[in-house]
């Protein structure tokens, strides 16, 4: 959607796809020699993906081959520099504690609105979603609890309609969950608990939602752009509704090439940046470098899409060769040794075959395990 008032807009910019890419790199920590911590990744590439945990603990590794599980773990669970909650699309991310309060305020909205519109299918008014919300506080009132206990305490206090959705849903944390006032706690798979924030984080001051939802575009734009409006509509979950309306507050702030946006302050920094050759990394199972952009042809050959972009909302784990994916790759710990297969969609020349290597004997250092490579 091209920005308003165009008759004192400057000419496009001309954006070469090399830059482009190099940027994105850049802001995503592919790039740099100094290697950031956790804390600095998360804020910077606004969060990394969680619904599985091992796929962020290796979103951050492949940003920083220094951290390891342990740093992460602390920053979660000891520190709580870390949140775990469900933000974007109804996925779970981890971001930044401090930055808890203007994503929920960004999110609030979209988020709620989709849980209702699912409860009034079983006749479930707004006003029985908040009595649910408000018994989900009272179980967690005295710690953390999984999920089946927290099914077991409300469920004898509730309607049959809410009984009948409860059976056909998987998470009933939904709505407080997307109102800030519960997140993850400590614990995967099966044994995952939920955590009153009051008892979790420290206090935070409420963010408005309008400033939020501006923010939080900016910041996307900052580590995904360019990118259009339906590419954040799309990576946030908010209807394209819901992100037209940011349009006319941050207009003054963004460049516009034929429907790609660019925050003003970043277009020096894309003009002087070299292109991205000879930057190979292998990125994990759903990693947000992937997840941002509603169409992929940009970095992905479309003949080859359903290899990265799989059924039920897969994504596999790629070979990213400057910027553009250029293959696929898996892992298989067993004992002592960690097995990876790469596969390159084409020939890869003998440089990247030994900085793929580089990148593997990486990944097995992180894993504290004996490196078997098969590349294909």
């Amino acid at each position: 959607m091209p920005l308003r008032n165009t008759a004192a807009k400057r000419p496009a910019p001309a954006w070469s796809p090399e830059q482009i890419h190099a940027l994105r790199l850049h802001r995503h920590h592919l790039l740099e020699r100094k290697a950031a911590g956790p804390l600095t990744i998360c804020r910077d590439v606004c969060g990394v993906q969680a619904q599985v945990m091992q796929a962020a603990h290796l979103q951050l590794w492949a940003r920083n081959h220094s951290l390891t599980r342990a740093q992460i773990e602390d920053c979660l669970w000891k520190e709580r520099l870390l949140v775990k909650t469900s933000l974007m699309r109804q996925t779970l991310h981890v971001i930044p504690a401090e930055d808890f309060p203007l994503y929920i305020a960004a999110l609030r909205r979209s988020r709620i609105t989709a849980v209702l519109r699912i409860m009034a299918r079983f006749k479930i008014s707004r006003e029985e979603a908040d009595d649910l919300t408000a018994l989900i506080l009272d179980a967690l009132s005295a710690g953390p609890l999984e999920r089946t206990s927290i099914r077991a305490a409300v469920r004898p206090q509730v309607s049959k309609r809410v009984r009948d959705w409860m059976s056909k849903v998987w998470s009933i944390v939904r709505i407080p969950v997307a109102e800030g006032l519960v997140c993850y706690g400590p614990g995967e798979g099966n044994q995952t608990t939920f955590i009153r924030t009051n008892q979790w984080l420290p206090k935070q001051e409420a963010i408005e939602e309008h400033h939020a939802k501006c923010e939080l575009l900016r910041r996307y734009l900052r580590a995904y752009g360019p990118a259009t409006l339906k590419d954040f509509a799309h990576w946030s979950g908010m209807s394209m509704p819901e992100v037209r309306d940011l349009l006319p507050h941050v207009e003054n702030e963004l460049e516009d090439a034929n429907g790609l946006l660019l925050l003003r302050d970043d277009v020096k920094v894309l003009q002087e940046m070299a292109d991205a050759s000879d930057s190979i990394h292998l990125l994990p199972h759903f990693d947000v470098y992937l997840l941002a952009h509603a169409v992929k042809d940009h970095f992905l050959d479309p003949k080859f899409y359903k290899h990265v972009y799989r059924n039920q909302g897969w994504i596999s784990p790629v070979l990213l060769i400057d910027g553009k994916i250029a293959g696929v790759w898996r892992y298989d710990v067993a004992g002592k040794r960690l097995t990876v297969t790469v596969e390159p969609f084409q020939t890869v020349t003998r440089n990247a075959r030994r900085r793929i290597e580089q990148q593997a004997e990486a990944l097995a250092q992180f894993f504290g395990r004996t490196l078997a490579l098969s590349l294909q």
